[in-house]
């Protein structure tokens, strides 16, 4: 199989060689025509101002034949070997040939459409004959006619250096052109080998530029994905190694008779199992929200009755805890569609994290206001915050941010479902931080069409 780099040398070159060829052709011929047309226009002037000087110091047109004749020795005009006749003949003032030539004959009366044709010979104003061209094609003169071998030769070597000159820039352009995708071709080879590391030099602002762009972003994004799973891998593992630790510790005590069977006893291994099933649970969501099988059952809810059942269920917690739990709602809302269900296990999921991090004596704000296209839903908190390196990573899972934002029992999966669930409903959830200021979470749900 030929490389793209041969194909784009074989391009060029043809390109180059039809194009030096019909330049070639066109030079050619428009040459030879040009320079004809310029060797007729002098001859046509030259023997008319002969013709007028004949006339004027003979008084006639006798033996003036002669001036038609033409050959290697044109200073000496007149009949012999090799000599050639001039594409004219001549008419007098009434317009009959007086000399022939080609379809024309002595003594033929020409018509007014032919003398219209003809070039009139005058004297003193007074028109003394007519100088009809031929049709036929001038020949020219043999030194004329080498001079244009000459000039053809010339546009023949040109036309060759400019094949050669063609196929040089076609090798160096292809070259060119192929390196990146050389340089990508080799660089995907050593992904798929499982080197993630690999970036490709962007050369230029083109089409293979973008492409250059693309694949580094491809690259970066892949090792940082990968790198994440086995990150997410690692935590899970670790997730799960310290509810099985205590469960099978506990398990183990109470059958070799180190702990009693008692209901303290078996109320930590209830507890660590139920733990364990939660985080299971989590990992099944967000496993079908990666695949795109997590089913939601989408119907029209009013977002203040939403927040407003959310803030109904959490009241208690909030007093046990002496935080303030307080609603802002913007009415009226426009509807939303979304799972009723699901959409409370992502506002449920919020409100636990800032219900956790936000200190004694703190206020939590659910939010809600309209604008042009969505509806916003916000849980605030008057928590510790989070500096800027950790506000981005905040909704990845088992994500772990500084002291005052440990997880304390939880899954460390809670903000990363809610972020695939509002994804499933085409949502979009941000948040907003500070050091020192809480932490904002935002969700963006398009509005009910009416």
């Amino acid at each position: 199989m030929r490389s793209i780099s041969s194909k784009l040398i074989l391009a060029f070159l043809s390109i180059g060689i039809v194009s030096v060829l019909v330049i070639a052709v066109t030079a050619v011929w428009s040459t030879r025509a040009e320079f004809i047309r310029f060797l007729t226009d002098q001859t046509q002037t030259d023997i008319v101002t002969r013709l007028s000087d004949y006339h004027r110091t003979y008084g006639s047109w006798e033996r003036v034949e002669s001036i038609f004749i033409y050959g290697n020795n044109e200073q000496q005009p007149g009949p012999g070997p090799h000599r050639k006749r001039q594409p004219f003949a001549l008419a007098n003032a009434n317009g009959r040939i007086i000399i022939p030539n080609g379809p024309y004959r002595r003594g033929e009366k020409l018509s007014a459409a032919a003398l219209q044709e003809g070039i009139p010979i005058t004297e003193n104003g007074v028109v003394i004959g007519f100088l009809i061209p031929l049709r036929s094609q001038f020949e020219g003169a043999p030194r004329e006619l080498e001079f244009i071998q000459r000039i053809n030769r010339l546009l023949l070597y040109g036309a060759l250096i400019g094949a050669v000159i063609a196929l040089l820039l076609g090798v160096f352009l292809s070259r060119t052109l192929t390196r990146p995708i050389r340089e990508l071709t080799q660089a995907t080879h050593a992904v798929s080998e499982g080197d993630l590391s690999q970036q490709v030099p962007v050369r230029s602002n083109d089409e293979l530029g973008e492409l250059a762009q693309a694949f580094n972003e491809m690259s970066s994004e892949l090792s940082r994905s990968v790198n994440a799973r086995k990150q997410m891998t690692a935590d899970i593992a670790h997730e799960l190694r310290t509810p099985l630790s205590l469960i099978l510790g506990h398990a183990e005590a109470v059958h070799d008779g180190v702990l009693p069977p008692t209901r303290e006893n078996f109320e930590i291994i209830r507890e660590e199992a139920t733990r364990l099933e939660h985080l299971v649970n989590d990992l099944r969501i967000l496993s079908l929200a990666d695949s795109g099988e997590l089913s939601i059952h989408p119907q029209i809810v009013e977002p203040e009755r939403l927040l407003q059942d959310i803030a109904s269920t959490y009241q208690y917690q909030a007093q046990r805890k002496n935080l303030r739990l307080d609603l802002n709602i913007a009415s009226p809302l426009s509807p939303i569609e979304v799972d009723t269900g699901r959409m409370t296990q992502v506002l449920t999921n919020i409100l636990d994290n800032a219900l956790h991090y936000t200190p004694e004596g703190g206020r939590i704000i659910l939010s809600a206001k309209e604008t042009k296209e969505h509806v916003e839903l916000a849980i605030q908190d008057s928590g510790p915050g989070l500096n800027a390196e950790d506000l981005d990573r905040v909704f990845d899972r088992f994500y772990r941010t500084d002291a005052s934002r440990q997880r304390d029992g939880g899954s460390g999966l809670g903000l990363a479902i809610a972020k695939s669930i509002v994804q499933v409903h085409s949502g979009h959830i941000s948040a907003e931080s500070e050091p020192g200021q809480g932490l904002k979470v935002i969700i963006r749900l398009s509005k009910k069409s009416s």
